[in-house]
Order: structure tokens, then sequence, then C-alpha cells
């Protein structure tokens, strides 16, 4: 059975049993602090399970793109050395929000696996909740009970709270789950160990496909656990494994998943699958990772060197340096399976067909990029080498290595064995420790449980049309961070401030009760559909009515700007072409910040044309025409432009400012005037294929040009109010450049003379030309004169010192011949003799510089020098 017809029959079981098939969220998180991917079906669903929003159906079932490689859950290390974990895979999946519970999701899963699928039975296991002593929970019996019913009691298994007890995560919503595994191995195997010992032992063979979670129990800050008010189902089913079950294949591998990637990655590097373990291995990961990067791009997450950014960058870079190190493949050629994924898994997910060329882009140039650092990290580790003494080289600088130059680990230990030298295993992990240590610290957080002060499900957001509100607090909560020290979240039943989404940063403002007491809102963030408001104190009188006031100022601001990028966008479409499309956008009070696809820079003329379209709407003062909560297919209809990477609900809101349509749930101005003016304030790359433009509005446009003519003033003070200072600018310039080769031609000479002067000073100390002596040139003409001399002499040992602008320099030339019979390294020596100028540096065993505050200590550097030689 064919991958395409596995996922369509599970689809369509479901939504035989009245549910709702839904498309899988985008994989990239937006308003979920906890989470920086999806990394499980229902992550998806969670503001159901929390009871904070209604689904439009209790029953849903779906097919989600899920990413395994940071937190609790990564599988990331072990991705290509087994054969069935994965770093993105596809989670099938059927929830019910209080609606039917253990027996229904039992008796489904085992019709829809032995029914449907004609699995064999007598290959299936599941287990039950055994119970758990610390949480004073017993056996899951109702579970026990609804299985002996399809299955005999000797395939049912109990498992322990760590396998058979699912959690949200250290709050939350939570209980026992059912988990079937699934016995592949031979008749022979079989024969010799029976299936039930290696349940939930990591064998390749006997895994788990689907566990059913039930959901009954909340799990509070301080450990306890409390029954839900409403029982729900979430279960996850692994697709690529139920694929190797059905496709009668032992490796997910095997399966037609993987199997058109593998066959391309084949063909490129010339390496047969099923030859060479390493090469096996390689192969695995790239094919894995691949996938897990281009679902990443299309859903609008680029690599980065922070957050989710570089977890991608991360996944990829591991790819790269498999197919560098085992495939021997020294140029990018991973943008190639892009074509072979995107015909195999575009019909289930179209972002990968729209996003084709993005992705391709986007990856080649990460593969150029990160091929360019494995090349430095070679010359680095050569260096480094060079520099040990002793057969292991130290953990630490090892860890630099790895921390600053992106440079891998396991190629640094691959290397170092080749050359004969051992890793300080010890000294690396203990300098990585320290790293995660600090990253820990920073960014722990303690969060109590929820006090509910009212119960009120239903927050109503009135900040489209109000700035002010008398709102009452419904619960709290403190939060603790090293970073932001004690906070509190409160939640209100009515708020005129909008929560950070959409690019859009969150309000600021404050809460005053009757009392005349004020508490200030320092930011406002969604967190699973719930408006939350940060203040730094907890209200005195938390049961009043309070006063909420936006800070209408920086809302302003922000509208401005906010309107302004849909106009940019409109701005940018109208002039490159309809292939641009947004790709991410931040809108502060200050400035936007606006990505977008396109293939090239922009010229001059085309951001000239891009400011020009934007005023043109501005000074047409089009009024703001929104559409709240239409139906999604009418919005679109009705040309409203909807992001990839965005979630949408059944319902949206359209918002429109002439020609312009876009799907947004931001804050507009009334009228695109109050824009003022828009100024582009730069144009970049941000990566291949994506640029970036930062512009800005209003107040900070007036203040961009009052800075502007200020500067300009000024500049024409210095040309004497010259009464064309362009003209005398370049005049200075030209004047500037002909002196320069002036300068240079001077200082040529200057280093011919002294040069002659140096020949005449060698002395033979040890068979060895030495010479070090304080000279008056500056770096290029000692590099020069070094270079020459080296090129006259054998066995020539120069160290030059000079002092330039107040800052001590030391040049050191080691003849090649030096270097290799006598051992002498120029970089040890201006790092032994940078101590004297109070400063370091480096460089090649023949020629090295250093640089130091102190020029006073140059001749002490130049008479310790002789210590080399003698």
């Amino acid at each position: 059975m064919k991958s395409q017809e596995i996922r369509s029959k599970f689809l369509s079981f479901f939504e035989d049993k009245k549910h709702s098939i839904v498309p899988s969220a985008p994989m990239v998180l937006k308003d979920d602090p906890t989470l920086m991917f999806v990394n499980s079906g229902m992550a998806p669903f969670k503001e159901f399970f929390l009871g904070n929003a209604e689904p439009k159906n209790n029953r849903i079932a779906d097919t989600q793109k899920c990413l395994r490689v940071s937190g609790k859950h990564n599988d990331l290390e072990e991705v290509g050395y087994d054969t069935y974990h994965h770093t993105l895979f596809e989670m099938l999946g059927n929830w019910s929000f209080g609606d039917y519970f253990k027996e229904e999701a039992i008796a489904w899963a085992w019709e829809l696996l032995t029914g449907v699928f004609g699995i064999d039975k007598d290959i299936l296991y599941v287990t039950v909740f055994e119970g758990s002593d610390d949480d004073g929970l017993p056996m899951d019996t109702e579970a026990f009970d609804f299985w002996k019913k399809h299955i005999s009691e000797d395939r049912i298994l109990k498992g322990n709270k760590k396998d058979n007890f699912w959690e949200m995560g250290d709050q939350g919503p939570c209980g026992p789950c059912s988990e079937i595994h699934v016995d592949i191995r031979s008749a022979e195997e079989k024969a010799k160990i029976d299936g039930k010992d290696l349940v939930n032992m990591d064998h390749p063979q006997v895994v788990e496909i689907w566990n059913l979670v039930f959901m009954q129990y909340n799990r509070k800050a301080n450990g306890s656990l409390e029954p839900l008010p409403n029982k729900h189902i979430d279960t996850g089913m692994g697709f690529e494994r139920l694929c190797m079950v059905l496709q009668g294949v032992q490796s997910n591998y095997d399966t037609d998943v993987f199997t058109p990637i593998i066959r391309e990655i084949e063909t490129i590097t010339n390496k047969d699958y099923g030859k060479d373990e390493k090469a096996d291995i390689a192969i695995r990961v790239i094919s894995d990772h691949v996938r897990a990067v281009a679902f990443s791009i299309a859903d609008g997450q680029l690599p980065s060197n922070t957050g989710a950014g570089y977890v991608i960058r991360r996944i990829l870079r591991r790819a790269v340096r498999y197919g560098f190190t085992f495939l021997d493949k020294k140029e990018p050629f991973i943008y190639r399976l892009v074509d072979v994924l995107s015909e195999k898994m575009g019909k289930a997910f179209p972002e990968l067909k729209s996003q084709k060329q993005l992705i391709q882009n986007v990856i080649k140039e990460e593969e150029n990029s990160f091929l360019r650092t494995l090349e430095q990290g070679l010359i680095l580790l050569n260096r480094i080498v060079d520099e040990t003494k002793g057969d292991t080289v130290s953990g630490e600088k090892a860890f630099e290595l790895y921390d600053t130059y992106g440079f891998p680990i396991d190629l640094t230990s691959l290397i170092l064995g080749e050359k004969g030298y051992a890793l300080d295993e010890e000294g690396f992990n203990s300098e990585l420790q320290k790293q995660k240590d600090r990253s820990r610290a920073a960014s722990e957080m303690s969060t109590d449980d929820w006090t509910i002060l009212v119960e009120d499900s239903d927050q109503e957001f009135i900040g489209y049309d109000a700035l002010e509100a008398n709102v009452k607090i419904t619960r709290y909560r403190k939060v603790t961070s090293k970073k932001e020290g004690d906070m509190y979240q409160l939640v209100f039943n009515l708020t005129p401030f909008y929560a950070e989404g959409g690019g859009q940063v969150g309000d600021k403002g404050y809460l005053e009760d009757t009392h005349g007491d004020v508490v200030y809102i320092l930011d406002t963030k969604k967190e699973n559909n719930v408006i939350i408001h940060f203040a730094k104190n907890l209200p005195k009188h938390l049961n009043e009515t309070f006063k909420a006031v936006v800070d209408s100022k920086q809302r302003y601001r922000t509208e401005c700007n906010h309107t302004a990028t849909h106009l940019l966008h409109q701005a940018l479409r109208e002039v490159l072409g309809t292939h641009v499309e947004q790709k991410g956008s931040a809108v502060h009070s200050k400035y936007l910040r606006f990505d977008f696809s396109h293939f090239s820079k922009m010229t001059v003329e085309e951001l000239r044309d891009v400011e020009n379209f934007v005023n043109a709407r501005i000074d047409g003062k089009l009024t703001l025409e929104e559409k709240r909560n239409i139906p999604m297919e009418q919005a679109i209809s009705e040309g409203a432009m909807a992001l990839f990477g965005e979630k949408y609900g059944d319902t949206v809101r359209a918002v429109r400012f002439g020609q312009s349509i876009e799907l947004c749930g931001g804050t507009h101005v009334k009228n695109t005037s109050e824009i003022w003016h828009f100024k582009i304030v730069s144009e970049g790359a941000v990566a291949a294929g994506i640029r970036r433009i930062e512009a800005i509005t209003n107040d900070a446009v007036k203040d961009f040009y009052h800075e502007n003519n200020r500067a300009y003033f000024e500049m024409k003070d210095l040309l004497n109010n010259a009464k064309e200072p362009v003209k005398a600018l370049q005049s200075l310039q030209e004047e500037n450049v002909g002196l320069r080769k002036q300068i240079e031609a001077l200082l040529k000479d200057k280093a011919k003379n002294i040069k002659g002067d140096l020949k005449s000073e060698l002395t033979d100390v040890n068979g060895i030309q030495f010479l070090a002596k304080k000279v008056d040139l500056d770096a290029a003409g000692i590099k020069d004169v070094a270079f020459e001399l080296g090129s006259q002499f054998d066995n020539l040992f120069l160290l030059l010192g000079a002092e330039q602008n107040g800052k001590a320099l030391l040049s050191c030339y080691i003849s090649k011949e030096l270097v290799t019979n006598k051992e002498l390294n120029a970089g040890q020596v201006v790092r032994e003799l940078g101590k004297y100028i109070q400063g370091g540096g480096g460089g090649q065993p023949f020629f090295a510089t250093a640089g130091g505050k102190n020029p006073n200590g140059i001749e002490e550097a130049l008479k310790a020098a002789k210590e080399f030689v003698n």
C-alpha cells in the first residue's frame, strides 16, 4: 500500500466516524512561548484542551507536521543511526474534546489497524498505565478492560509512568495513555524471544506505532493532580512507522516515503545505499534532514543564528557535514533533493510546491556558507594541532572551534584521529556543560498556577474600537525568570490591549483602580488563545473594577507602521512583480521591518518607486475598510491575501486600504493620511531569495529629516559654506586619492632604503640569519620588507617592531626551512613576545603579527627574540 493511500485511508476512516478533517497547522509556532515548533499532533489544539477556546467540531482528525529537535522531545542525535527516529515526521491523529473517551478510541484504533489496514493482530501488543504511587493513581483498569474485548490478555502489558502517562509539560492537561506496538521480526527471531519482552526496549523491529492518550487530569505547579472538568482523547500515530509495517519492510527508510530521496542521493553522490554502514547513516541523515529543513522554510522559518532559526541551521549543517565526511561531497547538493521531495509530498502539503524555488535557494546558500566554515575550520584546526605539545588536543581549544566557528566536534575528533592525535573529550564536555548551564540559568523560569478570581472563559478583545475600558481581573499568576525577575500575568474579562501577533508588538499602558493606585502594563502577549498582560506588580485591590488604558501614543505610531507594511507589500508587488510574497514582518512603534521574496538587490530607482507608491496612497487619504469574522473562503474570494506560515481559523478579519486587501488581526489607522509620510531607511538580503526593508513613518520620519538637515549644515560648515557641497566633497575625495598615491610611493621608497639597511644588519646566530629591529614603517610596509628579504635569504629569522598611532606592532618572519627543520613557529613567537607590548596576535608558522597598547615594550620584545634562536 503506497504512503499516499495510507494517509488517505486514515483520514477517510475518521471522517466516517464524524470527525472534521483539518489541514496540518504550520510547523513553526508563533503564539506559544513554551514551544518553538509543533512537536506533537496535539500542539495546535492546546487551547481546546486548556478550555480557552471551543472547537467548531468536538471530533477532529488530521495529519500534522511535527519536528522534534530541541527540549524534552529531542531525537536529533539518534536520527540516521537507527531506522525509526526522525526530526520531521507526520503524526496521524484523532481527537475528542469532551466527546467520546477510552472505549471508542480503543475500539476504533483496533478496527482501523486490523480491519481497514489488515495488520495481523498476532503481531500487535498494547500497553496500559500500571499506576503511580507518587501521584496516588491506580492502574488504568478501565483501559485494560476495554482492550480485553479486542486482544488476548497476555498481549496487554503494564507500563510505567515514563512510558504510559503523557504530560503536556511540567504543568497542564495530562493523563494515562495506551500504546500500540507492532512486532515485525521474522518467525525465527520471534521463536527466540517473545515480543512482549522487547516492547519499549528500543528494538528496531518492535516499535510503538500509535499512542492513545486519555486526558483526564491537570498537573498543578506543586506537582499535584486534579481532575479535568471534561475528558479528552488525543491520539498520535507515526505515519512513517505505519508505512513501514504496511509495506512489509524493516526500516522507515525502506518505505516509499524515503526511497525516492535516497535514490536521488545515490545518483548525486555515486554511493550505493546498503553497501557501507557509515555511508548508509549519512544517506539516512540527509534524507531525513532535507525534509525538516524544507518544511520549516516553507512555513516561514529561515535558518539563522538564534532561536528556531538556529535549530533549522543546525539540522541542515548536520546533513552537510555527513555528506562532507562520509559521501565526499565538497560542494552543495542537498538543495537538489527538493525537486524529489516536492514531487513526492506536494499533493498532501502544497506549500512544498509553491515555495520550492525559495527552499532550494535558501538551502543552497546555507550549504555554501557552511562549506566555507568547514574550510576555515580545517585551517584553524591545523593551527591548533601545530601549537599542541604532546598528542592530545585541548578540549578548551576544540570547544572554541565548535562554539565560535561552528566546526562540528565529531568532525574535529575524526580529523585528529587521522592525524594521530587524541581529543581531550572531558575538557570539551566540561566547557560545553558550562555553556549549557549559563544558557539554562539565563532562560530558567518558574510559573505558578493560575489563581482564579472570576470564572469567565470568554475573554473579549475590544481594542479595535477602544483604547480604554473598565475591566475585571479574572485570573492571575506569578512567573519568575533570571532575566525579568518576578512578573505577574493578568487576564481580564475584556481588554483593549492588543496582544503581540502578526508581527505587531503588544500594547503597553496601565491599570488604575478607584483608589488611584496604578499598575503599569509592560507588554501584552497571547498564549493558547488567552490575552495575557504583563505587570511588575500585582494590583492591591484584585476584586475591584479597573480602568484599563492603552498607551495611545505608542499604539498610534505602531498602527501607522502596520498600515504602511500593507501598502509596502502592495507597492513591492506592483514595482517588482507578483512573485513578491511577505516572508515576515516586525511592526514596532519606532520602525517597521518587512521581509519578502525577491531574487536580487533592489535598485535606487525601484526603491524610489516603492516609496512614491506608498506615499501616493498616504496622500490619497484611503479609508480603512474591515470585515470582521467573515468566512475564510469569502475573504479569499474577495481578493484578500493570506500569508504562508500563518494559522487561520474558519473566520477571519480582512483589512482593506484601496486595492490593498489582506487577512490581518492587527490594528491600523482609520485613514492613510494619519501616516504622514513613509521613508525606506535600508534594504538588504536576509537569505537567498529573501530581502528585507526597514522603514519609518510619521514622527520618526520627521526626526530622520531633522537629523539629516543638522548633518547637512554641519558638513557645509566644514566645507566653508560651499555653495555646491556635493562638488566640494568630490573635489576633496579626488585630492585625497592623489595624496594617498603620493604617500604610497614615498613609503615604498622608504621601505627600499630600510631594506638595504636591514640586509647589512643581519647576523649569523647558530646558522640562522637573525635580526630584531624597530623600524619606521606601517604594517603593510613591514610585510613587504619581510617577504622581500625572505626571498633573498635562507634560514631567516626576522622580528620587526614599529609604533603606529600610539600602538605597538610586532611582525615575525621565519623561513620555511626553519619552520620545518627547527620547528620554529612565528605565531608562537608573537604570542610569547606580545606580553611585552601588552597585547597578542597570531598568524601562520612562517609569518605572524601582534598588536599591543604599550609601545615602550617594543625594545624588550626585540631583546627577548634572540632566545628563540640560541
